[in-house]
């Protein structure tokens, strides 16, 4: 069976599940896992890292592009165990290191086209911050990976208020939740996600939200455009979101997002505005090239991943 198209970004998003029904809507996805910073550092491990008891990992054997329209994803399950489908190497660094897409350097071109199979299981329960160190392991361990960390002067947007200013209305609806790190327990009902998520509409995309925050709103629009967006709107309350925009190449940090079949209906951008012009039309906010210092992660040696 074809996974929904929220389920395609949810898997690419690093979501725990693809889909979190809310009073935000039936297919709202939250970016909970993108806004939790990484409590540990990126080369910080001790000699003798955590690591999986068991792995298998395999080559995916699908030949496709990697699009919208592919499922692949890596993420956490009960337990601590670890599973991805059709990933990329680059989708396996910004989940170890809590990371985007722009953030990884260098490399092969095959770490961005080959997509791989794994499943490892710890030795004991293990919660996320936990497992994504044991990843951090595995990929040297297997893919023998080597990386450091630099500051560089990239391309960047920075997010403006236009000159009539923002049109930002209040927050709806009562608490929610900012950060959900792990899903509830039996029986217990948790707080919606304040936002921002993505929800289907159409062939286009809406993002939604009933209390977002700026800098929420400026990393979910970095995940979106494949570039650091840096907040420079001033706007230091929170606002309810709605914001209707195309699946088109202005979406850089999606996998090709006008793959074959990435919303299950023929592609029409022309029917919505790009994501830069919808930000202007419908928030008041515009988003404006320009360059600043990054965060990077540069690949100095990788290998196609050992035999189980």
């Amino acid at each position: 069976m074809t996974a929904s198209l929220p389920d395609r970004i949810a898997r690419i998003l690093g979501q725990p599940r693809p889909v979190i029904r809310t009073n935000l809507g039936p297919e709202v996805i939250t970016v909970a896992g993108l806004l939790v910073v990484a409590a540990y550092g990126l080369f910080g491990q001790s000699a003798d890292p955590p690591r999986f008891a068991t792995v298998s990992i395999k080559r995916n054997p699908s030949r496709e592009q990697l699009s919208m329209a592919v499922p692949m994803g890596v993420g956490y399950r009960p337990g601590g165990r670890l599973v991805a489908g059709n990933a990329p190497l680059t989708m396996l660094i910004q989940r170890a290191y809590a990371v985007q897409g722009f953030q990884v350097v260098g490399g092969p071109a095959w770490i961005n086209t080959d997509g791989y199979d794994i499943e490892a299981k710890p030795d004991r329960n293990t919660d996320q911050k936990r497992m994504w160190l044991m990843l951090q392991t595995l990929l040297s361990d297997r893919f023998k990976l080597a990386m450091h960390n630099e500051t560089r002067n990239l391309p960047v947007y920075d997010l403006q208020a236009v000159r009539s200013g923002p049109k930002l209305p209040p927050p709806q609806g009562g608490a929610c939740s900012e950060v959900m790190t792990s899903l509830p327990g039996p029986g217990q009902r948790p707080a919606p996600p304040c936002g921002p998520g993505l929800l289907q509409a159409g062939t286009g995309l809406n993002m939604e939200g009933t209390s977002v925050s700026m800098p929420a709103f400026a990393k979910m629009l970095s995940t979106l455009v494949g570039r650091e967006v840096i907040d420079k709107t001033g706007y230091t309350g929170r606002f309810a979101l709605h914001l209707e925009f195309a699946m088109d190449e202005a979406l850089a940090g999606l996998p090709n997002p006008q793959g074959p079949d990435a919303s299950g209906q023929p592609a029409d951008p022309a029917a919505r505005p790009s994501i830069r012009t919808a930000l202007q039309e419908q928030l008041g906010l515009r988003l404006q090239t320009s360059t600043g210092p990054v965060d990077v992660l540069v690949i100095d040696h990788v290998e196609r991943p050992t035999g189980n």
